[in-house]
This record gives structure tokens, C-alpha cells and sequence, in this order.
């Protein structure tokens, strides 16, 4: 038991540190709806379940041999990631300076289209793979059994999707989209900026030997 309750300790403070997940959700939430936000969530999700089986299969002893792997990995998750930063930052550079008095006009892109953007947030966030493969591979050890292993992998995708949907039905609340209406360009340029940070940072800090 006391297994359980520091992975859901370790897990639950992980997800609260703010990443490409979070503000991909909290984005869609506020500048789309809580349901497109929804599908983010289970791509983010299905992300996450894909990282922890593959964990609970031996990810840290496949990452440890294959440091190349790892390597590519970060450089293709840092282009996807600068890639979505700056497609809000031209979205902000294309809205009207000053803000309207009316209710922001929703752009839908559809949920299957959000799912698969939150799945590949997740997927190219390198972070989220030495989690899985360091972190979260050192607390399931050799001597944890089959069941535990898969009871710990449905606590961690549980987990995940609980944190995710409080962010979205708090994102997609009536105030926020209010205050959102009100400094949208400053918003979505902020969070254009932190994953085209993101990006670059998971791109040159693996150049180093």
C-alpha cells in the first residue's frame, strides 16, 4: 500500500508542475470549449498509458542502451513543440488589438483533431519520457508483481485523466473565458512562447556530450 500511495504522491506533483500538457489543455479550454478540452484530455491521457506500460515493459534498460534513441526523441518533440508554439503565436499576431464586449467566438476543430494534438503534446514531451523511464521505473522494481505492476499503471492513467479534466472544466469556466476575451493576445502569445521555450530547450540542451 505504501507503494501506491508514493506513486500517486510522486505522480499527482508531477502533473501539477506546468508543462506543455497543462497549458495545451488550459488553452483549448479557455480559447475553444471544455468539451474540445475534454478530447485533449484523453489524448493526454492515452499518452501517458503508452509511457507507463512501456516503463512497466523496460523502458529505463531500452533508453540506458539506446542513448541515441533518447536523444531523437527530444529533438523530434522539441519541433513538434515549437511547431504548435508557434502556430499560437501567429494566431495572436492575427487578432485585433483590442478586445470585443461580446462572448469570444468559439473556432471548433473538431475532438478527434484535439484528442490527436494532446496525444502528440504528450508523446514529444522527452520529460515525460525520462519520468517514465528514471523516476517512475525506480519505484516499480523487479520485485513488484504482475498485478501491482498493472494496478500501478491504472492508478497513474486514472490519476492523469482526473487532474487534466479539473484543469479543463476549471479553464472553461464562464470567468475565465471572460478574462480571456479580455487580453486573448497576450494569452495565447504566452502560451505560444512557453512551448516554442519548451521546444528549443528539449532541442539544444541535448546537444551537449
Amino acid at each position: 500500500m505504501s507503494l501506491f500511495i508514493t506513486i500517486a504522491i510522486v505522480q499527482i506533483i508531477a502533473l501539477m508542475t506546468p508543462g506543455p500538457d497543462f497549458f495545451f489543455v488550459s488553452q483549448t479550454a479557455v480559447s475553444r470549449s471544455r468539451h474540445e478540452a475534454m478530447a485533449g484530455v484523453a489524448g493526454i491521457t492515452l499518452g501517458v498509458a503508452v509511457w507507463a506500460a512501456l516503463a512497466l515493459l523496460g523502458l529505463q534498460l531500452v533508453l540506458h542502451r539506446l542513448m541515441w534513441l533518447q536523444h531523437l526523441i527530444a529533438v523530434a518533440g522539441g519541433l513538434y513543440l515549437c511547431w504548435m508554439g508557434l502556430k499560437m503565436l501567429r494566431s495572436a499576431l492575427a487578432k485585433p488589438a483590442q478586445a470585443q464586449a461580446e462572448e469570444p467566438v468559439q473556432v471548433f476543430v473538431g475532438a478527434w483533431r484535439s484528442m490527436r494534438n494532446g496525444l502528440l503534446t504528450n508523446l514529444s514531451n522527452p520529460k515525460v519520457v525520462i519520468y517514465f523511464g528514471s523516476i517512475f521505473s525506480a519505484f516499480v522494481g523487479t520485485g513488484v508483481g504482475s498485478g501491482a505492476r498493472w494496478a500501478l499503471w491504472a492508478l497513474v492513467v486514472g490519476e492523469t485523466f482526473l487532474w487534466f479534466s479539473i484543469v479543463a472544466g476549471c479553464f472553461a469556466l464562464p470567468v475565465m473565458r471572460r478574462g480571456y476575451l479580455r487580453i486573448s493576445r497576450w494569452i495565447d502569445g504566452c502560451a505560444g512562447a512557453v512551448f516554442v521555450a519548451f521546444g528549443l530547450h528539449l532541442i539544444f540542451a541535448r546537444q551537449s556530450p
